[in-house]
């Protein structure tokens, strides 16, 4: 009995050990099913954005349909303030656009707000063209301006990754393995040849993404031609400026209050005035300048090697329309002009050289001259200070939504503020003829020309004038002397070629 006992005991033990070791078994394959499992799902979540949409025919994208017009409410008016809708919260983001990556593209923007938000928009258009992954653009720290801030500090950068996914894919950083290669100078750098088409891109940068993998672009402003480019190319590049680069929420709250303000008090313009003191030394236009202040532009042009005109005609430049117009003659053109001296001017620049004493012909004038450290406290501005893109940006803003916007100088802003202004619906934008200006001034201070022959001949020059549709100037041969595509995008405005006019 003790020796059967033990026997069916033995028996007993070993059933067990067997069904622990099949329980085991089946907890091993169910661990192991389990992982399984979730490695297809990561994998098929993987797959599904390379390859997924592939399955989606006809998404949106720039390189078929055109690209739709901000939402208008129902008086016709459109609801984008500045360069954000104020219905973002209902957008509903483009499935992501699969292609074979050839390449990672970095690149470094050069210049002020709006030069830098130009490159952005070409290095898009080539970033797509080329079928290459762009990282986020690194802006300019180290002109005169010498702004710390980033592209995320300006621009909402995840608005700018999402709504553009259909059309190339962007990226805040370069992977760890790429990232670790660019540390070890495993890449090329370069400028790009101003004013190229696309089939420069195509033959002469394409390559290197072959070669090097990751290819850096330094210097990117005017480095896309105005003109003989696909138009979904030049639908692209709207698409981006219009819709993608819009400003943070900080930015735009504060520049909706400022508009707000300015609405509250009646129809407002607003006077682009080039007029401060890095301008003047950049141009060596003096026109007005004490014989010390003359003196210390030229210091100032003279500090600045890349600055590369150094001596400079100051007269002879006003002349030929080449210097940005003095607050006296702006004066003079307002109000010859007709413009209702009671109406609010609101001044988007910078510190005015030669502060109330050149400003006090124009606010003599025009008595509302206001600037947005008039109308906000010191704590909303706080953030902004030394922070000369995000000013710039404010500016942008209310110019946008001014009554009449007046650029006294054809910089950069003037000319992007002029093409959005066309794509919201032709809003009026007063194209100064300096040239003729200039000339016209001096008659009439000399005692030449009366003021109502002034007044006359002022108007008959800017009839048409105004920011109405017309074609971008096209030389071929000197494309620097084109009219800029971003001051007149006509491919992207609700007006067919055959109906454009000259100005």
């Amino acid at each position: 009995m003790g020796v059967k006992g033990a026997w069916f005991g033995g028996g007993n033990s070993k059933r067990s050990d067997k069904a622990r070791s099949k329980m085991m078994k089946v907890w091993i394959l169910r661990a192991s099913t389990t992982i399984l499992l979730w490695t297809c799902v990561v994998q098929l979540t993987a797959i599904g954005e390379t390859w997924g949409p592939r399955v989606l025919k006809g998404w949106p994208s720039c390189f078929t349909p055109s690209i739709p017009p901000f939402p208008v409410n129902s008086h016709g008016d459109s609801t984008e303030v500045g360069s954000a809708s104020v219905v973002a919260e209902k957008l509903v983001f483009p499935p992501k656009r699969i292609y074979k990556n050839n390449g990672y593209l970095m690149v470094s923007c050069n210049g002020g707000l709006n030069q830098m938000r130009g490159a952005i928009c070409d290095m898009v258009a080539i970033a797509r063209y080329l079928n290459v992954t762009l990282i986020v653009p690194e802006l300019d720290k180290t002109s005169f301006w010498a702004d710390p801030s980033e592209f995320q500090d300006i621009f909402d950068v995840d608005h700018f990754i999402n709504s553009l996914r259909d059309e190339v894919r962007i990226l805040k950083g370069l992977p760890p393995r790429l990232k670790r290669r660019v540390e070890l100078g495993m890449y090329h750098s370069m400028p790009p040849v101003s004013w190229s088409d696309i089939s420069y891109y195509h033959n002469q940068i394409l390559p290197l993404f072959h070669k090097y993998k990751v290819v850096h672009l330094n210097r990117t402003d005017a480095r896309l031609a105005n003109n003989g480019l696909p138009v979904e190319i030049q639908k692209l590049r709207c698409r981006v400026n219009y819709a993608a680069l819009r400003f943070t929420s900080q930015i735009e709250e504060l520049g909706r209050r400022v508009i707000k303000i300015l609405s509250a008090n009646g129809p407002f313009l607003v006077l682009h005035l080039r007029y401060e003191m890095d301008m003047l030394a950049f141009s060596g236009c003096t026109q007005g300048c004490s014989t010390e202040e003359a003196q210390e532009l030229t210091r100032m042009r003279y500090a600045y090697p890349w600055w590369k005109e150094k001596v400079i005609d100051s007269d002879a430049k006003r002349r030929d329309g080449l210097c940005p117009l003095t607050p006296e003659e702006t004066a003079l053109v307002l109000r010859a002009l007709d413009i209702d001296q009671t109406m609010q001017i609101y001044i988007a620049a910078g510190e005015i050289y030669g502060g109330s004493r050149r400003m006090a012909a124009l606010t003599a004038a025009y008595p509302n001259v206001v600037r947005k450290e008039v109308l906000l406290e010191a704590d909303d501005l706080r953030y902004f200070q030394n922070h000369s893109s995000q000013m710039a940006a404010l500016d942008y803003m209310v110019s946008l939504e001014s009554d009449i916007f007046v650029p006294t100088y054809d910089g950069n802003m003037a000319k992007v503020v002029e093409g959005h202004r066309r794509y919201l619906g032709y809003r009026k934008t007063i194209l100064l003829e300096r040239k003729l200006i200039v000339d016209l001034v001096d008659q009439y201070t000399n005692g030449s020309l009366s003021w109502d022959e002034f007044s006359s001949s002022i108007k008959a020059a800017h009839a048409s004038r105004m920011g109405s549709p017309s074609r971008r100037l096209v030389i071929p041969d000197r494309p620097k002397e084109e009219d800029y595509f971003y001051s007149n995008p006509y491919e992207c405005l609700p007006q067919s070629i055959d109906q454009l006019t000259s100005i």
